[in-house]
């Protein structure tokens, strides 16, 4: 019997006349989502996308997994396809839905006939498949307000479609409609989260992440890319670039006082940021900055490291306390690897008392002991591409 994945989009519906642009966006990373399980057809039609695999061994439960992490869908079903005859529904209806019928004990039949042709109207489609279930399993009852099991039959064009309840989407809109960005990602719990949410607004990511080999591992660096596979899940294909950030960061130990050199480590974070989004033509950076945490991330830190960068910084974070960032890091898997002991470059050199209230004029003449454009330059230029994708 053949099945089939109802999408509903959810936020896209209220884009007015850049529906249909948003639309293309959502199939194609769905496409490319699914393409390796097999070919799948897609169309729009009534506020709904059908995703329709195109041979019988496509593994549809790993599909709906794909799907369901894939920004832009409000909230998916798994139907099964049936004609539009009410005999062919029953029969579809009981098959399909048979095994969670068998071990329930309540269920609910609704119906939507957008096709009024159709012979009979929904309250009577309610009415009489709910009898032939009933007919066919003796222990049900109907329960109206909070059934076990949700019976949906939707009559549309071409077809009648059979479905249990809508299983919800990762929301958002879809990935590239909002442009690219570049975020700054550590191996911490935040970054990640803040990559995430900012995906969920439709912006297509490329990661930066700064390496200090001795003092960090190539682990540290594993672990990086693993975050950022599991990211992928959700924001799909991305690079990530490794900046050697060594010998920046010996320079700052040895020329800048002590106190600050968290405020001017991160200044020079966002120089390199900054000239790696705008050659992959990202119009912001993100960074997984909280407010209060630490000292770089007080509000006068923060002040003096977005003023070297003109581009827009997003700190999708910054207003969560720790436990609110954990949660989404659980569901979106990261959390686990994210404490993984495996030190990143931030916690490198770290001063004992870092100034918390940094003034800027402090923080410039501190930078002026070191050869800025040199070493910003030798870092870009030994810059490791790795190519992320899931």
């Amino acid at each position: 019997m053949k099945e089939i994945i109802l999408i509903k989009t959810g936020e896209i519906a209220l884009k007015g006349l850049n529906k249909s642009s948003f639309e293309d966006v959502l199939v194609k990373n769905t496409k490319w989502r699914l393409h390796s399980l097999g070919q799948f057809k897609f169309r729009k039609a009534q506020s709904t996308i059908y995703c329709e695999p195109q041979s019988d061994d496509i593994d549809l439960d790993e599909a709906c997994r794909r799907v369901s992490r894939v920004f832009g869908i409000a909230a998916f079903s798994r139907a099964r396809v049936a004609a539009k005859d009410f005999e062919d529904i029953c029969e579809n209806t009981l098959d399909f839905l048979g095994e969670e019928l068998e071990y329930a004990a309540t269920f609910k039949v609704e119906a939507k006939r957008a096709d009024k042709s159709f012979p009979m109207k929904s309250p009577e489609i309610c009415r009489e498949l709910g009898g032939r279930i009933l007919e066919r399993y003796h222990h049900l009852k109907v329960d109206v307000e909070h059934p076990d099991v949700l019976v949906m039959v939707e009559i549309r064009e071409t077809a009648a479609y059979i479905h249990g309840k809508q299983l919800p989407g990762a929301g958002g809109i879809p990935i590239g409609t909002s442009g690219k960005a570049a975020i700054l990602i550590s191996g911490g719990i935040d970054s990640p989260v803040a990559g995430y949410m900012m995906a969920k607004r439709g912006l297509e990511l490329c990661g930066v992440h700064f390496a200090s080999p001795p003092y960090t591992s190539e682990r540290a660096k594993q672990k990086v890319i693993a975050l950022m596979e599991k990211m992928a899940e959700y924001c799909g294909r991305m690079k990530l670039f490794v900046v050697p950030f060594t010998e920046i960061q010996e320079q700052i130990r040895d020329k800048c006082p002590e106190e600050l050199f968290t405020i001017v480590m991160r200044r020079f974070m966002m120089r390199i940021a900054d000239q790696v989004a705008r050659k992959q033509d990202c119009g912001a950076l993100i960074t997984g900055e909280s407010v209060g945490q630490v000292a770089s991330q007080t509000v006068k830190a923060i002040a003096c490291t977005d003023i070297v960068t003109d581009l827009p910084v997003f700190r999708p974070v910054i207003g969560m306390d720790k436990r609110e960032i954990i949660a989404i890091a659980n569901e979106i898997d990261t959390f686990e690897t994210s404490i993984l002991p495996y030190e990143d470059c931030c916690t490198v050199f770290t001063p004992k008392h870092p100034r918390t209230r940094p003034r800027l004029d402090l923080v410039e003449a501190a930078e002026q002991a070191l050869d800025a454009d040199k070493l910003i330059a030798q870092a870009i230029a030994g810059i490791e591409l790795v190519e992320i994708k899931r």
